[in-house]
């Protein structure tokens, strides 16, 4: 059961469960898609206390949002808060047409995930990646006018900068940026945590078990499905030569496992939310043994010496997080 210590994002009353979920996975990217489970998943989230749902408009693209909107509706509880992000357009057939922030793309987005989600606002809504054709002051204050509007509760950012979060803030209070940080992905720490502590904004970490390397149970490139996104060449670390010299670094979090009776993945989930009051995770899954398996997590108390073997794993990565073209859209 997710115990109740809900962490702050932002300072304006938005408060979510340590772990959330990401569902990005159970529409798209990471092998064959299976609704009815998904559904399951999300219910049995919400039944353990799991408050923060996310997803995409991009995510399917376009069915992410439909089928949480349609768990959201069938959940007989209190609803849970729904993050959802615009900025990378895709067309019908899936092609991705570039990034807008400009405020008519905004406004345009923001109806179309409401209409999508089925619901009558947008607990957190994010701007996905950063547009560098649109100054951030036009993007934020295109998304405080939904707030104004009552359609979007909080702002977000995703992958931004350290310069645009501080001018994003000077618009509208932002509750909450997202960018991947995990065991072997640790960027953030050297410019972007720094500041949105200073500036009191949450941390939301993705792709926190790096996306699912750091559970130990990607031994080979021939453990992905085919079609999985993670053997297409777009995330580096996942390519032969780089992920047989990455799972030296799953040995280490495996032996630290060991020591807890706890799973690698439990492991990296802890280190995470180690790293701060303000650091909330969203490990993504579409499968309720997953699911029930991270959020052991929060059980989990990892001692000093554990925490001085982890921290240094991240210097030893073979591979970028993203291939050239997906590094460009990050940290802007």
């Amino acid at each position: 059961m997710v115990n109740n210590q809900h962490r702050n994002l932002g300072g304006q009353g938005l408060a979510a469960s340590p772990l959330g979920l990401g569902c990005m996975g159970m529409s798209e990217f990471y092998g064959t898609a299976d609704e009815s489970e998904a559904v399951r998943t999300i219910h049995r989230a919400l039944e353990l206390g799991v408050n923060l749902l996310d997803t995409a408009d991009m995510y399917g693209p376009f069915t992410n949002e439909k089928l949480v909107g349609r768990a959201v509706r069938e959940w007989s509880g209190e609803r849970p808060l729904i993050a959802t992000k615009f900025g990378n357009v895709r067309g019908e057939n899936g092609e991705f047409l570039g990034i807008r922030g400009d405020a008519q793309y905004v406004r345009q987005a923001c109806e179309a995930s409401l209409q999508r989600l089925g619901l009558d606002h947008i607990d957190l809504y994010y701007q996905h990646r950063v547009d560098p054709e649109t100054p951030i002051e036009e993007t934020v204050g295109a998304m405080a006018e939904l707030v104004q509007e009552g359609k979007v509760r909080h702002l977000g950012l995703s992958e931004a900068g350290a310069q645009t979060i501080r001018r994003a803030a000077q618009v509208h209070p932002i509750a909450a940026l997202q960018s991947e940080y995990s065991l072997w992905e640790r960027s953030v720490e050297e410019e972007i945590l720094p500041t949105v502590r200073e500036l009191g904004i949450g941390f939301v970490a993705y792709s926190p078990l790096g996306r699912g390397f750091l559970t130990g149970k990607i031994r080979s490139v021939e453990d992905l499905q085919e079609g999985d996104s993670r053997r297409a060449g777009r995330f580096p670390r996942f390519e032969r030569e780089n992920l047989e010299a990455n799972l030296a670094l799953v040995e280490q979090v495996e032996t630290v496992a060991g020591r807890h009776d706890a799973t690698p993945g439990q492991v990296a989930l802890a280190w995470v939310l180690s790293r701060g009051d303000e650091v909330v995770a969203i490990p993504g899954t579409k499968r309720v043994e997953r699911l029930e398996e991270n959020l052991g997590a929060l059980e989990l108390e990892l001692t000093d010496e554990d925490l001085t073997e982890l921290d240094g794993l991240a210097d030893s990565v073979a591979g970028t997080r993203y291939a050239a073209e997906g590094m460009q859209s990050v940290g802007r």
